[in-house]
């Protein structure tokens, strides 16, 4: 993705050595630990990128920024026709990269979405969305993940709090925080149909989790996440301090959240179904190396190398 945004690392002393070292230790202890951030988090300049200095510092301080009607019409039109029609293809369904509720075969997720079809790679790659992160991220950016999650009325479970850049340290090798995760509502998210939960400042922390990574985690780990949960302890701090947002809002909103942002959101019991589209933009200064664990790389569907 070619855009002209300088590579800028705000002197945080990051070498290609230090890719390798593991700065945030987790699923080895048995206890849980909270270790301070250790690098920027927004790496980018207000002269250069979309955002002006008060988004900046909004993302820097809070973990997020969100807008809301950031597509226009004819372009959500579009989009919502092709997440139904990914959705009902049998031929998709039966992929690896689909994955089904824990206790159903209703969908929960499709990964590497960007491959599915020509519309979804063009919303992935969408200009106004790519210049976004690469002045979040403070350089030229590529693909770790995208998946679709459907969250379907009535039945569509929760997905249990938890910070993304733990399980891609852990399991797929992502050295530092320089990554940022692009939530695309696709339909209305309301308080009642499992909206995206945000611990606003949880991103400055990293809950280092206890419980050693099975092999092959990821396939139970992505229906439902037992491993690289925070504990209850270091939960009830972060909440107690920093509070819960939803980040509720019409049909083509958009919200970028920090990689390291505690995360989650409740099942469904509504008729009204929550889908979005999840697109994860890691900088090219933050390749991906061996999984931290120990363990093989997860597939490419997963974390793209």
């Amino acid at each position: 993705m070619n855009a002209n945004v300088p590579d800028i690392t705000q002197n945080n002393g990051q070498t290609e050595f230090d890719r390798f070292q593991d700065h945030y230790p987790t699923r080895r202890a048995s206890d849980p630990a909270v270790l301070a951030r250790s690098e920027p988090v927004a790496y980018g300049s207000a002269h250069v990128g979309p955002l002006d200095q008060l988004a900046l510092n909004q993302y820097a301080e809070s973990g997020f920024i969100h807008f809301d009607h950031f597509f226009n019409s004819n372009e959500l039109n579009m989009f919502l026709k092709e997440l139904n029609s990914i959705r009902t293809n049998q031929s998709i369904k039966s992929q690896a990269g689909s994955i089904f509720e824990p206790n159903s075969q209703e969908i929960r997720s499709i990964f590497a979405v960007h491959n599915k079809s020509e519309i979804m790679h063009s919303l992935c790659y969408h200009p106004r969305l790519v210049l976004i992160a690469q002045q979040l991220l403070g350089s030229e950016v590529y693909l770790h993940q995208t998946r679709i999650n459907y969250k379907a009325g009535f039945r569509g479970q929760e997905f249990y709090w938890h910070s993304d850049f733990e399980t891609w340290h852990a399991e797929d090798g992502m050295p530092r925080m320089r990554a940022v995760s692009c939530s695309i509502s696709l339909t209305e998210n309301t308080h009642h149909n499992g909206p995206l939960m945000l611990i606003p400042g949880s991103h400055l922390s990293f809950v280092s989790c206890v419980g050693e990574t099975p092999e092959n985690n990821f396939k139970s780990s992505l229906r439902k996440q037992d491993v690289g949960v925070p504990d209850d302890e270091s939960l009830q701090k972060l909440i107690e301090h920093r509070g819960i947002i939803s980040t509720t809002g019409p049909a083509g909103s958009v919200t970028f959240f920090e990689c390291n942002m505690m995360h989650g959101s409740n099942s469904n019991i509504t008729p009204q179904p929550r889908s979005n589209v999840f697109v994860v933009y890691n900088s090219v200064r933050n390749r991906l190396v061996a999984p931290f664990c120990g363990l093989p790389a997860r597939p490419d569907f997963v974390a793209h190398r």
